[in-house]
């Protein structure tokens, strides 16, 4: 899915307007009935007190289009107008008109002074907060935020139209009591970037997008900086195996790490190499990781290094199709030196993650040596350690854009909502849960995105793949674990349940229950 920035959005509505030949007053009307059909759907009109806050601009109008639909279906509404300037959009005010028609219960105006205290919200009732939208530039004035806080005093469901009152789209608030913190946002055709950004995501706990038809081939034809990936878009770079295929024709990993005490890191990597479909794997570690690989995984070739604890000289004679590197592999001189003698001769695609990340950390020249395309996959801590520190999520990708393009590099930015980093495109991954934040999930991850090079996915399309089967696979994992229980081993084991998860199609409701629906609708 696309996510289409605040100019993009309104390029989008202008050319819809001229298009399909309607006024930005016929397009409102669209958003705010798909809103209420949201609602109405949900409700069914049950009397439940809802609130209606409307800002004076064109979030407001949408709020006012709502509020007199719900109103012509009899639904128990108060509408308030947060009437904090003079500068009135012109479809607000048309819409303001379209209200007073409907009901003798008009808006009350909200001056902006204290004239918000005697409103009574109760923790059961609806709060709809339509009163700003994407084209704040400044913070809310101090009576506005004393409103939003009144919203979250009331433990009141809220909900935000198109994004929460008092965020930004393009920059990181200076004080969270300044925005809503909404329980829903519906989103007009696609999500807004912060809804997934460590530091503005926490503003809604979820978000729905709805469609109000805007141009279909401006949707089409627009390229966005910004991607959300879920199944719809990783479908189509899956690619079937043929009958007569071999192992050979899904590649060799070699996966090089391990240091006395982290041989584990390696056993994982290997082993989800092999799960995510790779055709021969074999691992690369100090001499005391051979015989609890061979061990535990039988499957795997194991070839070690002439020292007993740690790596000190990459030397091997097989052809490997992709190398994942660094996991558990140390920050020794002698393991560093070896290292960099490796980075010097190879030009085999590379998956670089952890110490590995690290080492490159510690002498930067090293990243001039890498082949083009390599993978990064640094959690925070070690994407600091790469390119710097940063003030704000909005910083933080912009430098990582610039780290990518300086040297053709993927970075993977590891978290929740995990972001794969191309030149000046973001892919946000949408599988994944907090269960994954244990030790070797990451480890894990080298190993999938590793397995899926070896089968010739781009290496773009190996890491927006795999990290969605990483984190898939850990969602199906979280049903019979939970958060807590959940450990890196059982994202490999239900890695065959996450290709298969590919293919399934929703759950239909079932015969009897349908042909049952209209009669309970008729009872009630």
């Amino acid at each position: 899915m696309k996510l289409f920035s605040k100019e993009q959005i309104y390029e989008g509505d202008k050319l819809t307007t001229e298009l399909q030949k309607i006024s930005s007053t016929d397009l409102m009307e669209r958003a705010g009935i798909q809103i209420f059909n949201w609602i109405h759907m949900r409700m069914q009109g049950a009397q439940v007190p809802i609130h209606i806050f409307c800002g004076i601009g064109n979030n407001g109008g949408d709020g006012l289009v709502l509020a007199r639909h719900l109103i012509t279906h009899g639904y128990n509404v108060e509408t308030y107008i947060v009437n904090c300037s003079d500068k009135r959009s012109k479809d607000f005010l048309i819409n303001y008109d379209r209200i007073k028609n409907v009901t003798k219960n008009w808006p009350k105006m909200l001056s902006c002074k204290n004239d918000f205290e005697d409103i009574v919200i109760g923790a059961d009732d609806i709060i709809v907060d339509a009163v700003f939208g994407i084209g704040l530039n400044r913070s809310p004035n101090a009576w506005v935020q004393k409103l939003f806080q009144k919203f979250s005093a009331s433990k009141a469901f809220t909900l935000s139209i198109d994004i929460p009152s008092g965020l930004y789209t393009d920059k990181v608030v200076e004080d969270e009591k300044a925005v809503v913190h909404a329980n829903y946002t519906l989103s007009f055709q696609s999500p807004k970037l912060v809804f997934f950004l460590p530091e503005t995501a926490k503003y809604t706990v979820q978000w729905e997008a709805l469609d109000i038809n805007i141009d279909r081939d401006y949707l089409m034809k627009t390229e966005t900086e910004v991607e959300l990936i879920s199944k719809h878009e990783v479908l189509p770079i899956y690619k079937p195996r043929e009958k007569f295929s071999h192992k050979g024709s899904f590649g060799h990993v070699l996966i090089i790490g391990g240091s006395y005490g982290k041989i584990g890191a390696v056993n994982l990597a290997s082993r989800a190499a092999l799960s995510s479909g790779a055709g021969l794997v074999t691992a690369y570690s100090p001499k005391c990781g051979y015989h609890s690989l061979q061990t535990a995984i039988p499957e795997v070739m194991v070839i070690t290094d002439d020292d007993e604890t740690h790596i000190i000289n990459i030397n091997y004679d097989i052809e490997p199709t992709v190398i994942g590197i660094g996991v558990g592999l140390g920050l020794s001189a002698r393991t560093a030196k070896a290292f960099e003698a490796f980075l010097k001769r190879n030009t085999t695609p590379l998956v670089i993650d952890a110490d590995g990340l690290n080492l490159l950390s510690k002498k930067k020249t090293l990243l001039k040596l890498l082949p083009e395309k390599t993978i990064l996959t640094p959690h925070p801590k070690e994407l600091e350690r790469l390119i710097g520190k940063w003030s704000d999520d909005f910083e933080k990708l912009k430098k990582v854009k610039a780290f990518s393009k300086k040297y053709d590099v993927i970075v993977l930015i590891k978290g929740a909502n995990s972001i794969t980093v191309y030149n000046e495109k973001l892919y946000i991954n949408t599988t994944g849960n907090p269960g994954m934040a244990t030790a070797g999930s990451g480890d894990v991850l080298t190993g999938v995105i590793s397995g899926l090079l070896a089968q010739a996915y781009d290496p773009l399309a190996a890491t927006i793949f795999g990290v969605y089967l990483h984190g898939k696979s850990a969602d199906i994992s979280l049903e019979d674990y939970g958060y807590q229980s959940l450990i890196a081993s059982h994202i490999i084991e239900t890695m065959g349940d996450a290709y298969i998860d590919l293919f399934k199609q929703p759950e239909q409701p079932k015969v009897e229950e349908q042909a049952q629906q209209p009669q309970e609708q008729s009872n009630k």
